[in-house]
């Protein structure tokens, strides 16, 4: 909100539900001047005043958000109700352009920086391949990168996107919905096992509401807690099993939270991005995504979640049975943004985002489990040359979760039957990730070490 003075808003209290308030003793200067419009959008990173709508009531508003580059819209309008389907027309024509613009950035991973990097590897103190998939990864990273040796890939990002889901309505989770915006809670104080692991890596956490079911207060994070962002596009999804999740709006506004989320990141410094989820109801959205996405039974793909039973896997089958009956008779054209619609969820389609905004900044991006996985078959629809961008942090025990992996060929580097998601399990991967970046930096080359050279097929020769 720009105003001449706060005072003004004391009265009614309003100042503490608005992101941020500029005035024009603030800046010293006052509409029609653009400058304040255009620090308020710097405060809530928004660089491109071309998709910033601007709300006013005077002929210096609409002077002010045409000198700075931003559309105007009346807000006498509300006097007749049309200021609502403005605003919605102007969010359904800007929805996706995030995610547009990522795609358009990524770029096939450097093949050059990786034939080098098998070369240096071949010039290191140790047998030729001795380090088996360790040696992989690093060309992996080198290619991300475009040059060898490759980075190291730290700092690290964990960004836990929560949403709920109306398919829990439907009997196939034991716990309630708010246990979603519980964990929340906890996340925000440090508690959960992404925390203490977070912690132990020296990665940072944020957490986003991407869809939560109900209202969330505005956490402040602890000293050892994670950062709290609103981004929620609804109050969770409808029941996949009777109708579409979300609709075509909700779910490109979901995706381009994802990529926002994943180039800020990048922006303040992150080097390697980690995915991560809360929500209840989850799982049975992620097998219906993998189900639709892979071809496979929904009987291999779905599993226990947070601990069903027999009767309620069986019900969970069902429900997911039936969700992609009715995308299978319904839809014209069945690709990414379909299978978002009808079977959501919002943390998925925001996963998805987050893999493309990571691909698009050339970093690597460590996948987690199921919800992850669901995402990554998404962004791979959309985006196909993301795939070379990931790294499987583990194989989760959910069966979606290989069937996806498989999909696209890809093998985790952990195996510890974990199946928590959070981005724990992508996590204890970070370590072996940057180890992998680190040989080319610190393990010296048979030349340096003055100890002798290979043979093509690795046996050491005298110097």
């Amino acid at each position: 909100m720009c105003i001449r003075d706060r005072a003004l808003l004391e009265p009614c209290q309003i100042a503490e539900h608005l992101a941020t308030v500029v005035t024009s003793a603030d800046l010293g200067v006052a509409k029609p001047d653009p400058a304040p419009l255009l620090h308020a959008a710097a405060q809530l990173g928004l660089t491109d005043p071309s998709r910033i709508l601007y709300l006013g009531n005077s002929r210096t508003d609409a002077q002010a958000a045409a000198a700075a580059g931003m559309h105007y819209v009346d807000a006498s309008a509300f006097v007749d109700g049309r200021i609502l389907p403005t605003i919605a027309t102007w969010i359904e024509r800007n929805a996706g352009h995030r995610v547009e613009r990522a795609r358009a950035e990524i770029v096939p991973t450097d093949a050059t920086a990786a034939v080098l990097a098998g070369q240096h590897h071949d010039r290191l103190t140790k047998p030729r391949g001795s380090m088996g998939r360790v040696e992989s990864l690093g060309v992996q990273l080198a290619a991300i990168a475009g040059v060898c040796p490759p980075p190291v890939p730290e700092p690290a990002a964990v960004v836990v996107f929560a949403a709920d889901h109306g398919v829990a309505d439907a009997g196939v989770t034991i716990w309630p919905q708010e246990v979603t915006a519980q964990m929340v809670a906890n996340f925000c104080r440090g508690g959960a096992a992404i925390n203490v692991l977070a912690r132990h890596t020296g990665a940072s956490v944020t957490v986003v509401d991407v869809g939560v079911a109900t209202s969330l207060a505005d956490h402040s994070a602890s000293a050892t807690g994670a950062r709290f962002i609103d981004r929620k596009v609804r109050f969770g999804t409808a029941d996949l099993s009777l109708g579409p999740a979300l609709n075509r709006c909700e779910a490109l506004l979901a995706l381009d939270v994802g990529v926002e989320l994943a180039q800020r990141s990048v922006d303040e410094g992150a080097r390697c991005l980690i995915t991560g989820d809360m929500g209840i109801g989850n799982t049975t959205a992620a097998a219906a995504v993998v189900a639709a996405v892979t071809g496979r039974p929904v009987a291999e793909v779905t599993g226990r979640g947070a601990g069903a039973d027999e009767r309620m896997l069986e019900r969970k089958i069902s429900v997911i049975t039936d969700g992609l009956q009715r995308l299978w008779a319904s839809a014209g054209t069945i690709g990414p943004l379909s299978m978002l619609e009808e079977l959501g969820g919002l943390e998925i389609a925001a996963l998805a985002g987050f893999i493309i905004g990571g691909a698009s900044r050339r970093v690597p991006v460590v996948v987690d489990g199921v919800i992850a996985v669901a995402g990554l078959l998404i962004a791979h629809g959309l985006a196909p040359d993301v795939r070379s961008y990931v790294v499987a942090g583990h194989r989760s025990t959910e069966p979606g979760a290989s069937a996806g992996l498989a999909y696209l060929g890809l093998e985790p580097l952990l195996d510890l039957e974990m199946r928590l998601g959070e981005g724990t399990g992508a996590i204890l991967a970070l370590p072996i990730i940057q180890a992998a970046a680190k040989l080319f930096h610190e393990m010296a080359t048979f030349d340096a070490a003055g100890i002798g050279s290979t043979t093509p097929s690795g046996a050491y020769l005298p110097t």
